[in-house]
């Protein structure tokens, strides 16, 4: 779940605290980026278009992330869980010119120390030039249509079982309906608008915003008991879900959305899902966290040729991690589905913990072997 109220791009400051000069950015390396508490230091705030990487240093006391922003609050490129004195990468296609925003997020919260960034020129779309790529791609986007349309199918009936005050069916849905969102949130989260109305925690409301979504009618089903707007809520959930399954038809994604998108998950389970903060009312923790797997492993099965015909001993190493958490998950299934988060022990935990760290080191790679 994303962290932030977004605001739209038309409110572009150029704040201060996010420097850098207007120099070109060239071939001679990565677009460095310092991060700290206060500021968000960018070597270059213009760039050729093509293939751009940024190299974000956290030089602050707070976990960060590092956003590249288009018009609209769209997200091009993202790194998160970016932890003080880290060195992270993000490698982002960028193939029109245009005015976009740089943003750095301490805290992993807010709209972020925000900068200006003017993309120049034009470029082939990799997915265009190459037709591994264009098939790896297509093959993604089927799979986000798929899930979108079971997402849209099991929101519907989700609602209808809590408008009805069938608590016991909502609550037995509510779980399983979540995972086709959770299987493709770094799609949902391009459009800054939908995902904090979707899946929005209460713990990361900003001041004046609408506690609305999945949580807001999973604290009604576990905690609170439903109350006289739930009906609403429910039906503005299933408008925001299909506004976001129409919107995601539309989506052009490229070879390196799926690379970046597949890290993304893993970030997810890392910041949420292994701490038990995603589900708090629930503990439905686990379903999220396989489902976050299932999406990761979705995006990289996309660009399995690619990746095996470049770095075959990444593909052998990526898919040996997967092995080792999905065998962490396989233990504490429970029937169809998994035991509740409070249910692990503290070992379990750290074991979980320990194993998505092994994973993400080599995921961190696929954007890089993808852009070669």
């Amino acid at each position: 779940m994303r962290k932030t109220l977004i605001v739209g791009i038309a409110a572009l400051l150029p704040l201060a605290a996010c420097s850098g000069g207007n120099q070109q950015s060239g071939g001679g390396g990565p677009i460095t980026v310092s991060a700290s508490d206060t500021a968000c230091e960018v070597s270059s705030t213009t760039a050729n278009a093509g293939n751009l990487t940024f190299e974000v240093n956290n030089k602050g006391t707070k976990v960060t992330e590092f956003y590249l922003y288009a018009e609209g609050d769209r997200i091009m490129g993202e790194v998160e869980n970016i932890a003080p004195g880290l060195t992270r990468k993000l490698t982002v296609e960028v193939a029109e010119a245009g005015t976009y925003q740089t943003a750095c997020k301490p805290g992993m919260a807010g709209d972020g120390i925000r900068g200006p960034f003017t993309v120049t020129g034009g470029a082939t779309k990799q997915a265009d030039a190459n037709a591994e790529l264009a098939a790896a791609t297509k093959s993604y986007a089927s799979y986000v249509a798929n899930q979108t349309g079971a997402l849209q199918t099991e929101t519907q009936k989700f609602a209808d079982a809590v408008k009805s005050g069938n608590v016991a069916d909502a609550k037995a849905r509510y779980a399983t309906t979540r995972v086709y969102y959770e299987r493709i949130e770094p799609v949902a989260e391009k459009f800054g608008d939908l995902d904090p109305a979707i899946d929005v925690r209460e713990a990361d409301l900003e001041e004046g915003q609408q506690f609305t979504g999945f949580h807001r009618l999973e604290k009604d089903l576990w905690v609170s008991g439903l109350q006289p707007d739930s009906g609403q809520i429910a039906d503005k959930l299933v408008t925001d879900v299909n506004d976001l399954v129409n919107r995601a038809k539309t989506l052009e994604l490229n070879p390196l959305d799926l690379a970046n998108g597949a890290k993304e998950l893993l970030d997810e389970v890392a910041t949420g899902k292994i701490t038990g903060e995603e589900e708090t009312f629930s503990h439905t923790d686990l379903w999220d966290f396989q489902a976050n797997v299932d999406g990761s492993k979705g995006a990289v099965q996309a660009l399995r040729p690619i990746l095996q015909a470049k770095d075959p001993q990444l593909v052998s190493t990526v898919d040996s991690q997967f092995a080792n958490v999905q065998k962490l998950l396989d233990a504490v299934r429970n029937g169809d589905g998994f035991r509740y988060y409070t249910e692990l022990s503290q070992d379990q935990i750290k074991e979980f913990a320990s194993a998505v760290d092994a994973l993400s080191e080599p995921l961190s790679k696929v954007a890089e072997v993808v852009s070669q």
